[in-house]
């Protein structure tokens, strides 16, 4: 017998070969846990989002109750009222509940185009055809524009 005939060839990875791929596995960790870090403008624009499809949901349900319905920014939120014999009572429904602020927003601007003055809530009235409004979403990211042309549609600019 020969001497290499006798020696086995050894098995398995050599400690280099596994440190190649354990440095290569963190890379991908470590790319990964960065791809996964939000974008504080996309949460902006997402909650602009969120808030302008309860809008569309508001005027359908104003329309359905034939009562006006209003929302009104708050400090760290806002909220939907319906319009009632005895004033403006806020909605406890599942959808159109008081809520807080996601995306960062610090503050809120209303306006009406044509109008000179500030407006406090938006209105959606009991008809399809309503008037056109601007909604502006701060924070520290950037703004967000909600346009509402009138037509019960709303817009994330």
């Amino acid at each position: 017998m020969s001497a290499s005939a006798g020696r086995r060839h050894a098995a398995g990875f050599t400690l280099l070969e596994m440190m190649v791929v354990l440095v290569i596995a963190g890379l991908l960790v470590s790319l990964t846990a960065l791809t996964m870090t939000r974008n504080p403008r996309t949460d902006l624009n997402e909650e602009a989002q969120r808030l302008a499809l309860l809008f569309e949901s508001a005027g359908d349900e104003a329309q359905v109750r034939a009562r006006p319905i209003a929302w009104q920014p708050l400090d760290g939120g806002f909220r939907f009222d319906m319009r009632t014999e005895d004033g403006w009572r806020p909605l406890r429904d599942d959808l159109l509940k008081p809520r807080q602020w996601e995306g960062g927003v610090t503050g809120v601007t209303i306006d009406y185009p044509g109008s000179s003055s500030q407006a406090s809530r938006v209105v959606f009235g009991t008809e399809a055809i309503d008037v056109p409004v601007r909604i502006t979403l701060f924070s520290a990211a950037g703004s967000a524009t909600i346009v509402g042309t009138g037509n019960g549609r709303y817009e994330v600019h």
